[in-house]
């Protein structure tokens, strides 16, 4: 069992979008880290590519468009729906409208995302694929609000 399994598991019975919010409430009261992320636009397309150190929990943002989410490197475990998946070897994973996941890092793990976008700049590219999230540790290309913790 993954060390984000057994957190989620120690929640009240509720859906696993309930049960994401809970847990990024409850992390925003420890110190947060910035991960590393790189931005390419190209043909029309939108990737990002964020390198996520061992130990590191992310909850992101809901994404209003379908997308292609491909763990690169490492081992990681992330929600998946109503379930928690560890993933252990490159993987493609396509993500519908809603998504918002809660991403472990149990080893330094590279992930993509990479989106069919109009928009040719990454703060135009994130108001037309992601909701507003006001309660998100993050402002615009992963870039944390406060609280940057040195690892």
């Amino acid at each position: 069992m993954s060390n984000l399994a057994r957190i989620v598991d120690h929640l009240p019975q509720m859906p696993m979008a309930q049960k994401i919010l809970t847990l990024q409430a409850e992390m925003l009261k420890h110190p947060q880290v910035e991960p590393v992320t790189t931005h390419t636009f190209h043909g029309g397309m939108y990737c990002r590519k964020v390198l996520q150190p061992a130990g590191v929990l992310i909850v992101g943002k809901v994404h209003k468009l379908e997308h292609f989410f491909f763990v690169l490197s490492g081992d990681v475990a992330v929600t998946i729906g109503e379930e928690i998946k560890l993933i252990t070897e490159p993987t493609l994973l396509c993500s519908n409208p809603g998504a918002k996941r809660a991403i472990y890092a149990q080893t330094d793990t590279v992930f993509m995302t990479i989106h069919r976008l109009d928009s040719k700049n990454v703060e135009d590219a994130e108001n037309e694929m992601l909701e507003d999230a006001p309660d998100s540790p993050f402002t615009t290309g992963n870039i944390l609000r406060t609280n940057i913790v040195e690892i």
